[in-house]
């Protein structure tokens, strides 16, 4: 059916929602704390669908290339019409090709478009909301697909605010950069919602007054609750023990000949998180896809000698401590939680975009 044709069943009812680059759920997850009904997600990454739905009954995953989905399609699946003024559109595309961490470009590039291909969908349906979220680097970068978009958004008849913004401002306990974009047709007083200045701070989220046992580098926690390190070589132990706690980095080894890593030899000035620990009394840095590996980042716990377990990734991105992550490897469920929209922030979206339809000529 034509989605121009399709009746509009659903006018009286709440926000609905289709979270586009759903990933774990993160977005999905605090969208329906706030109270949204999340339809589904979609995504190419089928790795995630468990994880996804075991999480977010009766949202379903729809395992798809956003670039493949055509507007009927898509109408199809989630039972959605044209110009529903309840109706919010997310997307979170891949962001690996804006970030300013290093990252292979050849393997992202594909992804760096995916903004046009969300906008063919939003030109389709003219949701009443559309959400975006994603790197800095995305409004930073002169061949960013955005000026584009919002273009776009400006002549469809949407009023929008956007802005980068720390996420540790809205209860995350983190310092996660990110460009948010709140657009709606229905409503033109729109802004972005509003943060605080009171941060959460490491200590308040994991350690053991928090349920988190302390534990060895590669202790294998076969529970749900996947309170599991990666191991650590011999040398890499013996570097984080070198490594004062609670925010100790790599200069306090740098003149051990056997610690020291070759290429920051005489480098002080680069790259000094890496190896190092976080800190109890301040949010923690950006979550990674790698935020499980020591060498990837300030990811080393305040005090015990490993890198962040995986459950204390999650829950520094706010999920759930009963959210459970299925994934063929360690390293494929730390890729779901880093790439993840921390689920207290897109409550807080989900939460303002609640008010902005109260607002609203409706």
């Amino acid at each position: 059916m034509d989605t121009s044709q399709r009746v509009k069943n659903h006018d009286t009812m709440t926000l609905r929602a289709v979270d586009f680059f759903c990933g774990g759920g993160g977005m999905t997850c605090g969208l329906r704390m706030a109270g949204i009904d999340v339809l589904g997600g979609v995504d190419i990454a089928a790795d995630c669908k468990e994880t996804y739905e075991f999480n977010n009954r009766p949202a379903r995953f729809v395992g798809r290339d956003v670039s493949d989905l055509n507007a009927e399609s898509l109408g199809d699946i989630f039972d959605i019409c044209r110009e529903d003024p309840h109706l919010v559109f997310v997307g979170c595309s891949p962001c690996q090709y804006w970030s300013k961490i290093r990252t292979d470009r050849g393997k992202s590039e594909k992804s760096a478009f995916l903004l046009k291909e969300f906008q063919r969908l939003i030109e389709a349906f003219l949701p009443g909301f559309v959400v975006l979220e994603n790197v800095p680097g995305l409004r930073n970068n002169p061949r960013s697909y955005l000026p584009r978009f919002l273009d776009f958004l400006k002549h469809a008849g949407y009023s929008f605010a956007d802005d980068v913004i720390d996420a540790s401002r809205y209860g995350v306990p983190q310092h996660r950069h990110r460009y948010l974009l709140v657009a709606s047709r229905i409503s033109t007083a729109v802004t972005l919602p509003e943060g605080d200045e009171t941060t959460v701070t490491v200590r308040q989220i994991i350690g053991e007054e928090n349920g988190f046992p302390r534990i060895a580098a590669g202790y294998a926690d076969d529970t749900d609750f996947m309170h599991t390190s990666a191991d650590l070589s011999a040398l890499n132990l013996r570097r984080i023990r070198t490594t004062p706690h609670d925010g100790g980095d790599r200069l306090s080894w740098k003149d051990d000949p056997e610690l020291q890593i070759d290429a920051y030899r005489n480098r002080d000035d680069i790259f000094k998180d890496v190896y190092g620990r976080i800190r109890w009394d301040a949010p923690a840095p950006t979550i990674t896809t790698r935020f499980n590996s020591l060498s990837n980042g300030r990811f080393g716990h305040p005090e015990e000698d490993r890198a962040l377990s995986l459950r204390e990734g999650a829950c520094l991105q706010t999920f759930p401590k009963n959210y459970r992550f299925f994934g063929s490897s360690r390293n494929a469920v730390a890729r779901q939680i880093g790439n993840a929209v921390p689920p207290l922030l897109a409550e807080h979206i989900g939460t303002h975009l609640m008010r902005l339809i109260r607002h609203g000529d409706l």
